[in-house]
């Protein structure tokens, strides 16, 4: 599930992969500070379809815009499909002449922060930033953990690695705290709250952890932890748009547009 709404200036993608969910098209008013600066949004919660340029749409398997089989393509042992049609997606656009790596900028939440963690693994040469908000970026451990409140219904989407030896080795092939390797990687911002009963904080902090411990210098790498809200972000219209242009702002300065 990608939704590009792109001119020929650098493109910001967005990752956020629901199970069998598609979404209606739009474009989501904070964008508006960074189109004047000359950001595009890629966006895979497809949300996006604004007439402001050119605009593209380029699915990934796991969503159900384009019915069962093809959200069947993107879970289980298929889930793989996801992310590299994601980094094929992203490498079209550069190939194309959209823009370029460096100015390439992603961001997914919980599921979608997922797909961040996994593609900066398997092409971090491919992205200049990437953006994690309440990334289930360990998803091995927390899968393999039936205690935890979402753990069992979740064995649906992704298999139950407990049972099945064939689950377990494919989501370790994937699960991004799991991947992470002594290579450069992009500019990584990883968004929490202390409260998240869905997607733990300590799923990013020992994402983020490893990071520091594994990748190669240079390392560009933040975690930002909301003390006061959980996995929906925090209360108040005014106080999400705080965080909003915290995330907005930090992919500006890193995409050399502050």
């Amino acid at each position: 599930m990608l939704l590009a709404e792109i001119e020929r200036v650098p493109l910001r993608p967005q990752g956020f992969p629901v199970p069998g969910v598609a979404f209606e098209h739009g474009v989501a008013a904070a964008l508006g500070e960074l189109l004047t600066r000359g950001c595009e949004a890629l966006r895979d919660r497809l949300l996006g379809g604004a007439p402001l340029g050119h605009r593209e749409l380029a699915s990934a398997p796991g969503g159900g815009e384009l019915g069962r089989a093809w959200y069947r393509e993107g879970k289980l042992l298929n889930k793989r499909n996801t992310f590299t049609d994601f980094i094929a997606c992203a490498r079209h656009l550069v190939e194309e002449g959209w823009t370029s790596p460096s100015s390439l900028a992603v961001r997914g939440g919980s599921a979608g922060g997922l797909l961040i963690g996994a593609v900066v693994n398997m092409a971090p040469e491919a992205f200049g930033a990437a953006v994690a908000e309440v990334p289930f970026v360990d998803a091995l451990n927390t899968i393999l953990d039936p205690s935890l409140p979402l753990t069992v219904m979740e064995w649906e989407e992704w298999g139950n690695p407990l049972e099945d030896p064939d689950v377990y080795a494919y989501m370790k092939s994937y699960s991004p705290y799991e991947n992470v390797e002594h290579k450069q990687y992009p500019s990584i911002l990883a968004e929490t709250s202390l409260h998240d009963t869905r997607v733990l904080y300590v799923e990013p902090a020992k994402w983020i952890a490893k990071l520091r411990a594994t990748a190669a210098e240079p390392q560009d790498f933040l975690l930002k932890t909301e003390m006061a809200a959980g996995h929906g972000g925090v209360s108040g219209r005014y106080n999400a748009w705080r965080d909003r242009a915290f995330s907005y702002a930090w992919v500006l300065d890193k995409l050399g547009l502050a």
